[in-house]
């Protein structure tokens, strides 16, 4: 019966009052400070989840405290984290548990630093000789003890020997296996790996287990250590069944075979939940040392076998370089992966991510001397991935059986152009990375399938231990690749460093230098698209010399088109790209642009498209078109002899009136070029003035010639020109400087002032002088008046001509103010005017004045003669009618007798004498009966007249 049951049963029999007097200790006789004290061992075990003995213990020590006032004691042991033990499932009843431990005021707490002094003092005290012996093992060793013990590769930092005294206590455990193996069995519990529910495996639990490994080392001699392993002796009895079963069975199939994997089984078995510790090979030979002189080498071999034996029978796995105890689930899904086929096309795929995407990154490289960027090909174990180029990177990898003859791979490689990355060999990178496309797939289809939640589980564990073991993979291929030996052309580089990636961009640099001999032509220049207009344009300097002069680069490209076209053949703009990017030169395509537009600028190639010639900014322009380059055509530019150029220079100055400045066809050509542009557009200029110039229709035949040589090549112009020698030049003396003379000087002015003159007093002149203005019109009209003196000798014909129009005009308006003022002194001495009013005839007078306005802007002769006709013929007797009006006597309508409308006056008509007609049968006078006669018969006219009622004007 537990000591719990048996103080509830005590309380039971005896909870009555007198009893609990009766038994107070100071109702029997005792001896002083007597003390009565109960020791319940175990008590969380005993209560669990039972609120009734809760309580009856918490009764128990209450009443204790109450009657016996501190003499009476309860101790019970327990595990500290009491929550563990009853739960945390319902809130009341961690609430009751508080208020028991609230009755147990004092708490001695266990540690894993106590269990280690308590482990020392009761189970590994030493004799005096067991001591000496112990200190001077430890004076010898003292100087290893840090190297030996310490726990590396991230794993978590252990306490380690401190001082002799502290070696001597604690031998022959060493320090780390006090908290390491307190974590072990508790992650065990954690996963539920002992028996029973309720099972301690604290503090407490430890002294057992030391205690037994103690007792199995009795025999031992000095200097030899407990390992990790033996611990696992400790809690074989307390462990599940299911849970130690590999090693049951490892113990059984294999103790004979390599008993040490099994030890190492042990160790990795403890390990197992300590996520804090990585079993590393270092750190497992480290739980394994029995002996301080123990060979780490001979150890670190033998852990390495024992670890690839327990992987290969699926009783551990290695993720990297951690290895992990597997339990029996886990085995079966080990099983399962390893089980499964991996395509070596995925190998390959995974391995070109790794050193290509993940390390190298780039897909060109910069040559540094240059600073050219090249593309190149990826290639796996001589195997292509991807596009083709002239440039390549061979990773020979682990996978490859060349990998340990590094010098076959030498051999292949002097007659290629690629950069060789030759990988050290390295058996467990495979293993990895085939384990790794194995886990990868083995997830993808459990996540497939139906869900198990404990599969599901190891499954996700599967996938974090996949993606570490691809993130090992990575740092190993990066140190195989920093490690891996180089070779170019058969050469083997010698180039340090410890980061991959820049020891390939380097390697990569001599590869460019030797397949590409001929880049060093470029000079190191940096070549950039917005330079191929300079590079057209010779006067940039962008080549130097004021484009004169080719450079090394220059003359090869010409040299390849020269002789191309000796065999009849045209060189595209896109072949020479790849004729020049490729082997032995290296170009970039922008560089040979700018080397064609150069070479063009400078009058050595021609370049056609569509049959286009194409210079400058237009061939500048053609050339950024990618798309247009296969249509670029380029051949030679034709040699001319010293007198070709030297008269097609003479010409230039003589036609253009300019000095030629150029010094070869190119130069001159484009001097020709510019200038027969420049002087096609004057032309057009004047030609365009010919409805105000007649005598320009003279320029259109060199009009046309100059049109014609507009836009030529440059080479057209150093010989067609000369051919027209004559004729040019007799254009341009002849008629063209003429023109330009006559344009520019004084009898552009007069020419101007006739032709105004004629248009604005065409009506005038005919009054004037017709023939004179005849005379100047047909001057003006002559083709060639502008040779000579012609239009000089005009002037003074046209200053003549326009002062006698103006004084006619001048006065024709004086004869229109002297009618109009004869008007005036007719009306105003008649009877009928002077009877008017101040008012009326004030009225009269300004309507005689009005016929005189304007008269000053007036300067036409037939207007103004027409306006005095006027003032005779009209003006007169509209003004007397005027005033006749004005005299009759306003009738007022009310003094009018009543009866029909009386009709109104006639009004008096007026006409002049010199409108009446009068009748006579001859056409003129002869004799003087005939002028009695006319006279006759003009009185009668008159005396008509007068009878109708009109009154004649005379």
């Amino acid at each position: 019966m537990a000591p719990c049951e048996v103080l509830a049963g005590f309380h039971t029999r005896h909870n009555t009052p007198p009893f609990k007097s009766r038994h107070h200790p100071n109702s029997r006789i005792a001896p002083p400070k007597f003390r009565l004290n109960f020791f319940v061992d175990e008590v969380g075990q005993y209560i669990a989840e039972n609120v009734k003995l809760m309580t009856n213990l918490q009764t128990i020590a209450e009443s204790l405290n109450t009657k016996c006032k501190g003499q009476a004691w309860v101790i019970v042991t327990s595990q500290q984290d009491m929550e563990a033990i009853i739960g945390d499932g319902k809130a009341f009843q961690s609430q009751d548990f508080s208020k028991i431990m609230a009755r147990f005021g004092v708490k001695m707490p266990l540690n894993s630093a106590d269990v280690a002094e308590v482990i020392q003092r009761r189970l590994l005290s030493k004799t005096d000789e067991g001591q000496v012996r112990l200190g001077n093992l430890h004076d010898r060793e003292e100087n290893n003890l840090k190297t030996l013990f310490d726990f590396t590769d991230g794993s978590i930092k252990l306490k380690n020997f401190d001082g002799r005294a502290h070696f001597v206590s604690s031998y022959p455990f060493p320090p780390y296996q006090y908290m390491l193996f307190q974590m072990a069995i508790t992650s065990l519990s954690q996963h539920n790996a002992f028996e029973g529910k309720h099972s301690s495996v604290g503090e407490r639990s430890m002294l057992g287990v030391f205690q037994e490994v103690a007792k199995k080392m009795a025999d031992q001699p000095v200097g030899g250590l407990a390992t990790f392993d033996l611990m696992f002796e400790g809690i074989r009895t307390a462990l599940k069944s299911a849970v130690q079963q590999s090693i049951q069975i490892a113990e059984k199939e294999i103790q004979d075979i390599d008993p040490f994997a099994v030890r190492v089984l042990k160790a990795l078995f403890l390990v197992k939940y300590v996520k804090e510790f990585k079993p590393t090979v270092r750190n497992i030979s480290v739980l394994l040392l029995s002996e301080f002189d123990t060979d780490q080498v001979k150890q670190r071999r033998k852990i390495e076998e024992a670890l690839s034996f327990l992987e290969r029978n699926t009783l551990i796995q290695r993720n990297g370089e951690v290895y992990e105890f597997l339990t029996n689930e886990e085995k079966d899904v080990e099983a399962e992966i390893k089980a499964l086929d991996v395509d070596p096309s995925e190998l390959s795929k995974e391995m070109e991510t790794l050193a290509f995407d993940t390390i190298l990154r780039h897909r060109k490289i910069k040559h540094l001397t240059t600073g050219n960027e090249y593309s190149f090909s990826r290639k796996l174990d001589d195997h292509l991935l991807g596009r083709e180029y002239e440039l390549s990177i061979n990773v020979i990898s682990p996978f490859n059986d060349d990998v340990a003859s590094p010098e076959a791979v030498r051999m292949r490689n002097m007659s290629r152009e690629e950069l060789a990355v030759v990988l050290q060999p390295d058996v467990r990178f495979i293993r990895d990375l085939t384990l790794f496309k194995q886990t990868d797939k083995f997830i993808r289809q459990a996540r497939a399938g139906s869900q198990q939640p404990g599969r599901d589980r190891i499954v996700a564990e599967k996938g974090d231990q996949n993606s570490r073991r691809y993130k090992d993979l990575e740092l190993r291929l990066r140190k195989l690749m920093a490690e891996a030996r180089m070779f170019v052309r058969g050469d083997e580089l010698d180039i340090g460093g410890e980061e991959p990636q820049d020891r390939i961009v380097k390697g990569f640099q001599g590869l460019v230098d030797k397949v590409y001999v001929n880049l060093p032509m470029l000079r190191g220049v940096t070549y950039a698209e917005a330079e191929i207009l300079k590079a057209a344009t010779p006067e940039s300097g962008l080549f130097g010399n004021n484009g004169e002069g080719l450079t090394e680069a220059e003359q090869d490209v010409l040299n390849y088109v020269q002789s191309q076209a000796r065999n009849g053949v045209k060189v595209s703009v896109k072949y020479l790209t790849e004729r020049f990017g490729g082997k032995p030169y290296g170009w970039p395509t922008t560089a040979i642009l700018c080397l064609a537009a150069s070479l063009s600028g400078k009058g050595k190639l021609e370049a056609r498209s569509d049959g286009t010639v194409l210079e400058r900014s237009e061939l500048a322009k053609a050339l950024n078109n990618s798309h247009a380059l296969a249509n670029i055509l380029l051949t030679p530019q034709t040699e001319f002899t010293s007198a070709q150029i030297r008269k097609a220079k003479e010409l230039y100055k003589e036609l253009f009136d300019l000095p030629s400045d150029g010094t070869d066809a190119r130069t001159i050509g484009a001097e020709w070029l510019e200038s027969t542009r420049t002087l096609s557009e004057d032309l057009g200029k004047m030609l365009a003035q010919k409805a105000q110039y007649p005598f320009v229709v003279a320029l259109e035949p060199l009009a046309a010639k100059i049109a014609a040589m507009v836009g030529k090549p440059a080479t057209w112009y150093i010989t067609e020109p000369a051919s027209q020698e004559d004729d040019l030049l007799d254009a341009k003396e002849e008629v063209l400087d003429k023109i330009r003379s006559f344009m520019g000087g004084a009898q552009r002015e007069i020419y101007d002032d006739a032709r105004e003159f004629l248009r604005d007093q065409e009506a005038n002149i005919s009054y004037v002088d017709a023939a004179a203005g005849e005379a100047l019109a047909r001057a003006l009209a002559d083709p060639a008046c502008f040779k000579g003196t012609a239009i000089q000798a005009l002037k003074s014909d046209l200053y003549g001509l326009k002062d006698r129009v103006e004084l006619t005009v001048l006065e024709e308006r004086k004869a229109v103010i002297a009618a109009v003022e004869d008007c005036a002194a007719k009306v105003t001495q008649t009877p009928e005017f002077q009877a008017l009013s101040a008012d009326d005839q004030a009225h009269i007078k300004r309507n005689i004045d009005s016929h005189k306005s304007g008269l000053d802007s007036v300067k036409m002769i037939p207007i103004l003669r027409d306006r005095a006709n006027g003032a005779k013929l009209d003006l007169l007797p509209r003004i007397l009618a005027e005033v006749e009006r004005l005299n009759q006597p306003v009738v007022d309508p009310k003094l009018v007798p009543p009866g029909p409308p009386q009709p109104e006056p006639l009004q008096t008509t007026y006409v002049n004498a010199s409108e009446i007609k009068v009748s006579f049968s001859k056409h003129y006078l002869t004799e003087e009966v005939d002028v009695e006669q006319y006279v006759q018969e003009m009185k009668k006219t008159l005396l008509e007249q007068i009878r109708a009622g009109k009154k004649v004007i005379v």
